[in-house]
């Protein structure tokens, strides 16, 4: 939902960054693979309980993320390196709670398990609106140039970031945080798929 705010934002800083690193020979798919290896080293962080490392380290993951696509405009986009980044996004969504879970099992373990639950469904309906959209050659801009068809909705990647940062900072939360962020993801699932349902043909 807020995904287009946030790279308006952003979008400058990244773009002034990339272009000092566009003759560097630092390609955009050596920046993904970097910023998920930092989003590992955040969730190892989490997992030891020394939360405000791993928050300094998932920011830092985040903004490499936003720094391949620019940097790609520059230089050169390819479909593997939009391949490459959703597999490391979904992964990194992924990790972060894991790390949570090993933090405190007890108190997280449900609760973690049901939001990679949450983002697994929510994927689902993303990549398989994605691949029917392609299939009928739709096109859509939302979230400008992307390698596949983006559609938007309530939980987006800034409000994923947004919880994993309220996490990290308050991190006897994340249960509560987790609850209420899975059920933002189930519904944002939900309405993808009444919308797939109005989009393409057959009921």
């Amino acid at each position: 939902m807020l995904d287009g705010f946030a790279r308006k934002q952003i979008d400058p800083l990244l773009m002034a960054i990339a272009r000092r690193l566009a003759g560097t020979g630092i390609t955009p798919n050596q920046i993904t693979v970097a910023g998920f290896a930092i989003g590992a080293f955040a969730a190892g962080a989490i997992a030891a309980g020394w939360f405000l490392t791993g928050l300094v380290l998932l920011l830092a993951s985040r903004l490499a993320d936003g720094l391949d696509g620019s940097l790609a405009k520059l230089t050169k986009t390819s479909d593997f390196g939009g391949f490459l980044d959703i597999v490391l996004d979904f992964a990194f969504y992924g990790i972060i709670p894991l790390g949570f879970i090993f933090a405190d099992p007890g108190q997280n373990a449900l609760a973690g398990a049901t939001l990679i639950f949450s983002f697994y469904v929510n994927g689902a309906s993303f990549l398989a609106f994605a691949t029917l959209a392609e299939r009928h050659k739709l096109e859509g801009n939302a979230r400008g140039t992307k390698s596949i068809f983006f559609t938007t909705g309530l939980a987006e990647a800034t409000e994923t970031l947004a919880v994993f940062v309220l996490a990290s900072l308050f991190p006897a939360w994340f249960a509560v945080l987790a609850w209420l962020f899975a059920a933002v993801c189930f519904y944002t699932a939900l309405v993808r798929i009444l919308q797939a349902r109005e989009t393409f043909p057959g009921k």
